[in-house]
């Protein structure tokens, strides 16, 4: 059985946690005693207390040195993430003290990108020195890295989360839903189109449950059209227009501004089809009861800026 959360953080140390980087990188202790600037035996002493605190062996002796197994897979991938957060720690910090700069993540939906860049390029307009991590993602595994408290916040959608409570969520911006394709798509000239026209298409669209995937489905069973059943999935911006790039009979449901955006760029054209459902807002998401940063209250001011006085 696995020990205690606060036993764990009771007895590990950083300089334990980066001897496992090492051993993840070299496979040999006695390469990472020497990259961590440690005897062998010092090593070795270390490595025996990192297993006996997890309660878990994470290497295999082999005779080319040490194999890390699963588990050692897995503590190895998080002594990284410490020493990157560790990192973050100290910019964040050097800004707060020169007075600029800082730190800040945020997450952020496919459909969203266009809406959060406008408001991140005032933000950097006002903090030229701030580092900005974005990572674009569906919104369960954009709630699941706030849960973490590896974002700030996010720009995503609460209605996909059991457990909607858990977070402080404000709407930002109605979305609207295209169709888009390539441009030599055989229907791009039409003046107008109906779902039907592209019942035997070849779809991309989202994963199963996701809030534009369940839209898409409500309108072909509303049309009395059954779903495609040969669909490509991805909730990648840049495989969806490189799949739509490569093949002009595929099409695939993107938010307005993305797809406005990309045929601006000459990617795609947005069809001629209207569609009846409403998607949900996007929603400024934050963990309920968190202390934001000042940059990240700095940031939400861009999203949502003060209404205009009369």
């Amino acid at each position: 059985m696995l020990p205690t959360t606060a036993s764990i953080l009771s007895r590990l140390r950083l300089k334990q946690l980066r001897l496992l980087i090492a051993l993840g990188e070299q496979g040999s202790l006695i390469k990472a005693a020497e990259q961590v600037s440690i005897s062998q035996p010092g090593a070795t002493k270390a490595l025996q207390e990192i297993e006996n605190t997890l309660g878990t062996p994470l290497f295999v002796r082999t005779n080319r040195g040490l194999e890390p197994n699963d588990l050692g897979h897995c503590a190895i991938r998080y002594a990284r993430l410490i020493q990157t957060d560790i990192s973050h720690l100290r910019d964040e910090m050097m800004g707060i003290l020169q007075g600029h700069g800082g730190r800040l993540s945020v997450g952020v939906i496919m459909g969203a990108v266009p809406f959060m860049t406008d408001a991140l390029s005032r933000l950097l307009e006002l903090r030229p020195e701030l580092s900005v991590e974005i990572v674009e993602d569906t919104s369960a595994r954009l709630l699941h890295l706030l849960d973490q408290g590896r974002l700030d916040l996010a720009i995503c959608r609460t209605s996909i989360s059991r457990q909607p409570a858990l977070y402080d969520s404000r709407n930002l911006h109605d979305e609207t839903l295209a169709v888009v394709a390539h441009r030599e798509h055989p229907l791009a000239k039409r003046p107008s189109l109906q779902l039907a026209d592209l019942a035997d298409s070849r779809w991309v669209v989202y994963s199963a449950n996701m809030p534009m995937r369940l839209l898409l489905e409500r309108e072909f069973h509303e049309a009395g059209l059954r779903f495609p059943l040969y669909l490509l999935e991805t909730t990648s911006a840049f495989t969806t227009l490189s799949l739509l790039q490569k093949n002009p009979t595929f099409v695939a449901l993107l938010s307005i501004d993305v797809a406005r955006f990309c045929t601006h760029f000459g990617m795609t054209t947005i069809l001629p089809l209207t569609l009846l459902s409403r998607s949900e807002p996007y929603q400024l998401i934050t963990r309920h009861g968190a202390s934001l940063s000042s940059i990240a209250r700095l940031f939400i001011d861009q999203l949502m800026p003060a209404p205009s006085q009369p």
